[in-house]
């Protein structure tokens, strides 16, 4: 049963593709990680924006892993939906699939996690829906991300 002012995963996953071209690659035609990564904070700020319905600002990506490179003319999927959401801010999942335009060989390059903090008008932070995990591998991705929330908190006091 869906809570008062929570939303459904479904209700903001979100797909981006893009392709790579010569501006995107370093020497040896490989994209650079660089714009990967800004590929990868665009689409978990789509997910975040239509979660929060408001303005949001990237507050941390991590354990971004790049498993395969991905190379010039590669077609980049990247698949991606919340985790968890707490008081202000949400974590949103983001896996990478490269496909090779010729041979149509699909494979997953990468994967990270961000979170992202909901802003008002102002500028201010405000208050998120909570989520509300429906199936087994939402659920499961829900209580995975509570840890990761505990770790990075942990590890922010120790940092800062």
């Amino acid at each position: 049963m869906k809570k008062l002012n929570s939303k459904r995963v479904k209700e903001s996953i979100t797909e981006n593709t893009y392709v790579v071209l010569p501006g995107d690659t370093n020497p040896l035609g490989n994209l650079f990680g660089g714009t990967m990564m800004s590929w990868i904070d665009v689409t978990a700020s789509i997910v975040a924006l239509r979660h929060c319905g408001s303005i949001v600002v990237t507050a941390a990506m991590d354990d971004l892993f790049f498993i395969h490179p991905v190379k010039l003319g590669d077609v980049v999927t990247m698949k991606a939906s919340i985790n968890f959401a707490s008081k202000h801010s949400v974590e949103v999942g983001v896996k990478v699939f490269a496909e090779t335009a010729t041979k149509q060989i699909k494979k997953h390059t990468a994967s990270a996690y961000l979170t992202m903090v909901a802003l008002d008008e102002k500028g201010k932070v405000k208050k998120v829906p909570s989520i509300d995990p429906q199936t087994e591998d939402e659920q499961r991705r829900y209580k995975q991300a509570q840890q990761r929330r505990e770790w990075r908190l942990g590890r922010k006091t120790k940092v800062y």
